[in-house]
């Protein structure tokens, strides 16, 4: 009875499977993931083989997990968004004729009692129909599969992660890991192979196709309308959890799957930290809030940055700041488009900011902006929030189609060597900007950036504060 039992829990979920309704319709196309595998491919020496693995699984506590994050690598190269796999991509073909093949992923076999727990999974089968790879299998098939990595003159893969549990199945992340280094006769990870395949994948996510690009316009703009709501709904007793609550209230009823990043929603002198993440001070009080808030929407971050103050008005200190960080960002937007180092965008933003924070008083010498302005101007913005990219040497160029941030600040925590007035102001503004061949277009401009925009928008009432909950 047990067994006829377990295989009716095995054919529901498997027929569940595939009945699944009302999932989005915009994620990446099979054939972006392929046509992204292809170009992967043409940037590989000849007789090489790439292997990308996924990202482990991370204790929350105890016997609870954090919520799965693919390898945006291997996401970006295949779809799969699942744990414990490993794709191996060739430069030319392997085998012979209609059994040859170039690529080939090895998969979470599926698994009726761990999904009735844990989720459906896709399998061999559903890597081929929704993923669209013609050579599929299990993870347990690693061990076995018929591949001599001696033969090829480069094996190419990222940093082998050292610090993940394993089960006993052996075919979990860190089974495949031993298994790849067995094969490949690994000991220790080879910095050249390391190298190329940082290069080869910078080279091609710095670059947006315009699937990704549609992705961060999503990602971007409903981040944008989340900053806005919390202007509208902000007063002076809203504590820094209920403003980050807000913004991912907005995030998750416009479809995106949470935040790229930990939410920095700092008031007073947390917003001088500038990864604060605690976001839990109870009254914001008559002090500036700096949000540093965006979404993830299908695996695509946003990045955006609002200071605002919390009564609805700015002092004329804050205002002050606020002005001279608005200035320091309409200069750097000035030189962004294609052919501009991209340490450019930083010496600007240092020179602007020096100089305003001189005549302020602030400074006395122009190379003390540092204290102020510790951080750099711009990174790269797409599956990671860091995304990768040449950031360095004489490739490290804007290029069309670059998506990257633009965010100076000033931060003055208590005690700073100037004028107590200027105490615990910290000021970011921070823009998602599209890079063009002669300019820029700024994806976040739905959210305002002026601080005569930012007071007549707080001015306006909010859906948010209408809410009426019971006291506890």
């Amino acid at each position: 009875m047990k067994h006829v039992y377990l295989s009716l829990i095995f054919l529901l979920l498997f027929n569940y499977n595939h009945a699944q309704e009302n999932l989005p319709t915009d994620y990446l196309t099979k054939e972006f993931h392929k046509g992204r595998r292809e170009a992967f491919r043409s940037l590989m020496p000849a007789n090489s083989v790439a292997v990308i693995f996924s990202y482990p699984e991370r204790k929350f506590s105890r016997d609870i997990s954090y919520n799965f994050h693919q390898n945006p690598d291997l996401y970006y190269l295949s779809g799969y968004k699942e744990p414990d796999a490993v794709l191996l991509l060739f430069k030319e073909m392997q085998g012979t004729s209609e059994t040859a093949y170039n690529e080939v992923l090895f998969v979470r076999e599926r698994n009726a009692n761990h999904e009735m727990w844990t989720g459906r999974r896709l399998g061999t089968d559903g890597a081929k129909s929704k993923l669209g790879f013609t050579t599929t299998y299990n993870g347990k098939d690693f061990k076995d599969f018929p591949i001599d990595f001696k033969k090829f003159d480069k094996i190419i893969y990222d940093k082998i992660p050292t610090d993940i549990g394993k089960d006993t199945s052996g075919f979990d992340l860190f089974g495949l890991l031993e298994t790849f280094k067995t094969k490949a006769a690994i000991t220790n990870d080879d910095t050249a192979s390391l190298i190329l395949f940082e290069n080869i994948t910078a080279t091609l996510r710095e670059i947006k196709t315009p699937e990704e690009i549609d992705l961060m316009r999503k990602s971007v703009k409903l981040s944008c309308i989340a900053h806005n709501e919390v202007m509208k709904a902000i007063n002076i007793d809203m504590s820094e959890n209920e403003a980050d609550g807000i913004h991912a209230y907005i995030h998750r009823k416009y479809g995106a799957e949470g935040e790229g990043y930990p939410p920095i929603v700092g008031a007073g002198a947390n917003g001088c930290i500038l990864h604060y993440g605690e976001n839990n001070s109870t009254k914001i009080d008559n002090q500036l809030l700096l949000m540093d808030v965006g979404s993830e929407y299908h695996g695509y971050s946003a990045d955006v940055t609002r200071t605002i103050p919390a009564n609805g008005k700015f002092t004329e200190e804050q205002k002050a700041i606020y002005q001279l960080v608005y200035d320091a960002q309409e200069e750097i937007f000035k030189i962004c488009k294609e052919g501009t180092p991209l340490a450019d965008l930083n010496i600007k933003a240092r020179e602007v900011l020096a100089k305003g924070l001189l005549k302020l008083g602030i400074i006395k010498d122009l190379k003390e902006v540092s204290i102020y302005y510790p951080h750099g101007c711009s990174h790269f913005l797409g599956l990671d929030v860091h995304d990768k990219g040449n950031y360095r040497g004489p490739t490290s160029l804007l290029k069309e189609n670059m998506i990257i941030t633009v965010e100076p600040g000033i931060y003055i925590p208590a005690n700073s060597k100037c004028d107590k007035k200027w105490w615990n102001i910290g000021v970011r503004i921070e823009d998602d900007i599209l890079i063009k061949k002669d300019t820029y277009e700024n994806l976040s401009i739905d959210s305002p950036r002026k601080w005569q925009d930012i007071e007549k928008l707080a001015s306006q009432k909010s859906k948010f504060n209408e809410f009426n909950l019971p006291k506890i």
